[in-house]
């Protein structure tokens, strides 16, 4: 009888070990429900929290439409008319305040009698001609208008190649055109105006430009103008791929000028100018193939009273560089007769600077052989 109570009590001590370690090792596992959040009510314009990570991945950050929007409102069609009232040639032009100036092409308007702008809410208003500059091809307009709606310069010196912009115009004459493309290339000279002192610095783009958009809004995406377009390379007469515009730079200082003064204060240093070659490079020791050479210096100049001297290398002017003619010709042609620059230069190998250069205006540079100096 003992022997069998012992047995009972082993096995009631093994059963309760057993249980213990099941419970010890063997417990199940709760699954915690989320709470769901309670559904409200949103307003139709309200945006979902979550999205589709394709739909992410595929909307750009530059919002165009709201930029087109910008856009579209200052850029105006303009009309050169003859005498007779027929018209003798068509193109764009851009509100660059509210009280009604305009900026467009000198070739837009330069044979025209009367002009007329026609914005795009389709109003149209007579434009008068303040003033126009052979050299860089703009022209400013006025009308009589208030609370128009500008656009705001951008600083065309920081426009980078590859970068995003928008061409706005009226292309064969269908208004407010909007095309996209980018910067292929800056400081391009393609030798189409013929003025003695014309200045060629154009910003070269891919966006879509035809007849019609001359004078038209070139901007970048935050809807700041950056160029007025000008001008196309084409064979067959319309678009290729090559579409240039003045850049915003050099508009703001001509336009400056021609409301102020009537007439452009053009600058010059006096020199004589080249490219560097990879020989000149080579020969005057400069650590790249960039700058711009002085082949003479004109007497009495700017630059003469700097003491420049024939075979210098220009590589900036106040810290922007000039890497060819057209860049230096851009920088120098933003300043009026009277303004200081800085100038850098290399000269036997080292390399110097020169501050507070005065510049001079055309009329006061003194050389026998003026023609053909910047």
């Amino acid at each position: 009888m003992r022997h069998v109570l012992v047995n009972i009590g082993i096995a009631l001590m093994s059963s309760a070990f057993s249980f213990l370690l099941f419970s010890f090792y063997f417990q199940p596992r709760h699954t915690q429900q989320e709470q769901e959040a309670p559904a409200r009510l949103v307003h139709a314009a309200e945006a979902p929290v979550n999205t589709s990570p394709r739909l992410q991945a595929a909307t750009p950050e530059t919002d165009f439409v709201a930029t087109s929007k910008k856009v579209t409102a200052a850029v105006v069609n303009i009309n050169a008319l003859s005498t007779s009232g027929y018209r003798v040639s068509s193109g764009s032009g851009v509100v660059i305040s509210s009280d009604g100036y305009l900026i467009t092409n000198h070739h837009v308007v330069e044979e025209g009698a009367t002009i007329e702008a026609t914005f795009s809410n389709k109003r149209k208003m007579e434009a008068t001609l303040i003033g126009s500059d052979p050299a860089t091809d703009l022209a400013l307009l006025k009308v009589s208008a208030r609370d128009l709606r500008p656009l705001e310069y951008g600083n065309s010196d920081e426009v980078e190649v590859g970068q995003w912009v928008l061409a706005v115009g009226n292309p064969f004459n269908l208004s407010s055109t909007v095309t996209a493309g980018i910067v292929s290339a800056k400081a391009r000279n393609i030798n189409i105006l013929r003025d003695s002192y014309s200045i060629e610095s154009f910003l070269q783009t891919d966006a879509v430009v035809n007849p019609g958009n001359s004078g038209g809004a070139l901007v970048n995406e935050q809807g700041e103008l950056i160029g007025i377009n000008t001008a196309i390379i084409s064979e067959s007469g319309g678009y290729e791929g090559y579409s240039f515009a003045i850049p915003s730079n050099l508009v703001r200082k001509v336009i400056r000028d021609i409301r102020e003064f009537g007439a452009v204060q053009r600058a010059i240093l006096g020199v004589g100018i080249s490219d560097v070659t990879d020989e000149v490079a080579a020969e005057l020791s400069l650590p790249a193939i960039s700058g711009v050479y002085v082949t003479n210096v004109s007497r009495g100049s700017s630059a003469a009273e700097a003491g420049l001297r024939q075979g210098d290398v220009i590589i900036s002017i106040n810290g922007v560089k000039t890497n060819s003619v057209p860049e230096l010709q851009e920088q120098v042609a933003q300043f009026r007769p009277g303004e200081r620059i800085s100038l850098e230069f290399f000269r036997e190998g080292q390399r110097f600077r020169r501050d507070n250069v005065i510049l001079k205006g055309l009329s006061q540079a003194v050389s026998s052989n003026a023609s053909g100096q910047r």
